[in-house]
């Protein structure tokens, strides 16, 4: 096993969680895009674990919950007090005809349909039938899932899930649950950090699972969410530090950027980053991979991987030597923002 640094959450858990600075992320494992063997996924879980990776994240919507099934079988050979482990609610898998079906992007998926519900009554059942599925008697991290406007359509449609949050009881179960010491965390899993703002200016949150939205090509969460992060001590879990591909592809034909293809004006931004990366033989998913790190609310980022062998290659990625010359090269070229703070730049300084 190889031994990974280790971030606290936060000091305000139920108890300490300790995240290793890469995690496992669940959503592949659920069949996005492309089916996954059972061989496969159950290899790549067990990569991570032989690699040190002791974070795992999962939730009902990956492949409704084939995710979650996976992460049981593969939490049954770890052992559950060897690994701190998320979940999320606020969809509930209800038993549906065949043509009722709502896989989103995932396939090959069991015969049911997505009920979004931030209720009191949405919560606690998704939470127990989480547990059923990953057969444990208690997950570490219960996070709200996608009251965003990317996953919900548009403003209007993320300020009513908020609401139904807490006008509704979601929240007061979320608290019940982390009181009772039925779970030691209660964040929020989403693709904006605005919608975070949002939370954590009306309620006690104690991390934010971010997918994307903090990379190398977008920063706009320095200005105020994650000032307000350090301030109240909130940890973030971040995913997608690609931004969907074009920070591991490079500026190549077809690059997906946030889940598009890539427009123009970033496809030049990612060659002008290239540029820099060459001149330092750093590669470029290295260093996407590497940058959101340098952020001390960063607890670990969770890259995705569907074998043994992404797993393997990520972990040589986080461990790939990047000269700092690299990084002060990006910010004074005005590829990243002045005040993004670049990984090892403290013990550069010292």
């Amino acid at each position: 096993m190889t031994a990974l640094a280790i971030r606290p959450l936060n000091a305000r858990t139920a108890r300490r969680i300790d995240l290793t600075v890469m995690g496992f992320g669940g959503a592949p494992l659920g069949n996005l895009y492309r089916k996954v063997s059972e061989e496969d996924a159950q290899a790549a879980l067990q990569a991570a674990f032989d690699n040190g990776i002791r974070y795992f994240d999962t939730a009902p919507q990956y492949g409704l919950g084939r995710s979650e099934l996976r992460f049981g079988e593969a939490i049954r050979r770890f052992g559950r007090e060897n690994i701190e482990l998320s979940t999320k609610i606020g969809r509930l898998l209800l038993d549906c005809a065949p043509e009722e079906v709502t896989p989103e992007a995932f396939v090959d998926v069991p015969q049911k349909r997505i009920q979004f519900d931030y209720s009191y009554d949405g919560v606690m059942r998704s939470y127990e039938a989480s547990k059923e599925r990953l057969q444990v008697d208690a997950a570490d991290i219960l996070l709200v899932h996608d009251v965003c406007v990317f996953s919900q359509g548009s403003q209007e449609a993320s300020d009513r899930r908020v609401r139904e949050l807490f006008d509704d009881g979601g929240y007061r179960a979320l608290t019940e649950l982390k009181e009772a010491g039925a779970i030691a965390a209660i964040g929020a899993g989403v693709n904006e950090w605005q919608v975070c703002q949002k939370l954590l200016e009306e309620a006690d949150f104690d991390c934010f699972l971010l997918a994307g939205r903090y990379t190398l090509l977008e920063q706009d969460a320095l200005e105020t969410f994650l000032p307000l992060c350090e301030k109240r001590d909130v940890g973030i879990v971040l995913g997608g530090p690609y931004n969907s591909g074009i920070l591991a592809t490079g500026a190549v034909a077809g690059a997906k950027y946030n889940y598009a293809d890539a427009p123009p004006d970033i496809l030049e931004r990612v060659r002008k980053i290239e540029r820099v990366c060459n001149a330092h033989r750093v590669p470029l998913i290295a260093a996407a991979l590497q940058f959101v790190l340098g952020h001390q609310s960063v607890k670990t980022v969770i890259p995705g991987a569907v074998n043994a062998a992404e797993v393997d290659a990520n972990i040589a990625l986080l461990k790939q030597e990047i000269p700092f010359s690299f990084w002060s090269d990006l910010r004074s070229e005005g590829l990243i923002r002045p005040d993004a703070p670049l990984p090892g730049e403290v013990s550069h300084a010292a």
